[in-house]
């Protein structure tokens, strides 16, 4: 029974990954998870400078999920060399290292710096803040997705990643971009923006009034995202939004996903990882299933 996969020349032993922002690099949850049986870990967002995030209250639960709005907080390119990928060194296992930035330069400076490391591809977050397009993420236009996208692979050693927002009008046509500009693969998708108010205080529940929507909530948005955005490419699709379980998992690779990122539901359950890997193991067996590549796109 096989449960590899490809993505753009990479093999992983399974499909299953962690969702950017959701597991650190491994660390936190390195007591609970043993992450040799992950096929990736993909780390919080990295920038060129440590970002201290947004004000606090800035995590918020919600029917169905959480509210976050971060802010993309991290400790910066030179720490997270010398912490994070030292840390992951000692596992068996691939790592995708999310970027992030507030320009153009910024992306570039990080994708340079990890252009010798132990990293086997890279995600670019585009749902940064793109300050010099007055804060509209560059995943929110197609001109400056493509742009953004063809700067990285022009310098990138390793596979590129673009980490898609929802927040557009067509996914397939952020899609069809990224693909046109190098793109090795896409991920989607990152968090749908929403609110909550605290009717007792009167007022936001998060200090940046909106943040991202993540967990179950989201999920049938999200496969109907990947199922659009898997047939307009023709490039690898990773699928995420609102994973719980391993039926939520295939679901994901029967609407064309080559693999699947859990995210919100970490924090809920430290051991989803695991019991999404067995749970597509189990549902392998039960319906003779040899090989996970099989059921992409089946539906």
């Amino acid at each position: 029974m096989n449960t590899a996969v490809e993505i753009a020349g990479v093999k992983f032993k399974n499909p299953v990954m962690t969702a950017s922002g959701t597991f650190g690099s491994g660390m936190e949850y390195s007591d609970f998870v043993d992450l040799n049986r992950l096929g990736a870990v993909v780390t919080k967002g990295v920038a060129n400078v440590p970002w201290e995030g947004n004000p606090t209250p800035r995590v918020a639960e919600v029917y169905g999920g959480m509210l976050n709005a971060i802010g993309l907080q991290n400790p910066g390119i030179d720490v997270f060399v010398e912490r994070d990928l030292e840390f992951l060194k000692k596992y068996d296992t691939k790592v995708i290292v999310n970027v992030c930035g507030k320009s153009v330069s910024d992306y570039l400076d990080v994708v340079e710096r990890l252009s010798d490391e132990a990293v086997d591809m890279l995600e670019i977050n585009v749902s940064c803040p793109n300050v010099k397009e007055g804060a509209i993420a560059f995943g929110q236009k197609v001109s400056a997705l493509f742009d953004i996208t063809s700067e990285i692979k022009r310098i990138a050693k390793q596979p590129v990643i673009m980490k898609l927002s929802p927040n557009v009008t067509s996914i397939a046509e952020m899609a069809k971009a990224a693909e046109a500009a190098g793109a090795d693969a896409i991920s989607l998708i990152n968090t749908i923006t929403g609110m909550k108010i605290d009717i007792h205080k009167r007022k936001f529940a998060l200090a940046n009034k909106t943040g991202g929507l993540s967990g179950p909530a989201i999920k049938p948005v999200a496969v109907r995202m990947v199922y659009e955005a898997s047939h307009a490419v023709n490039i690898p699709v990773i699928g995420m939004g609102g994973i719980a379980n391993a039926e939520d998992a295939i679901e994901f690779i029967m609407a064309g996903a080559t693999a699947v990122a859990v995210g919100a539901m970490n924090f809920h359950d430290p051991y989803t990882t695991i019991n999404v890997i067995e749970g597509i193991e189990a549902y392998m067996k039960q319906y003779g299933v040899q090989d996970i590549n099989e059921l992409r796109g089946i539906v």
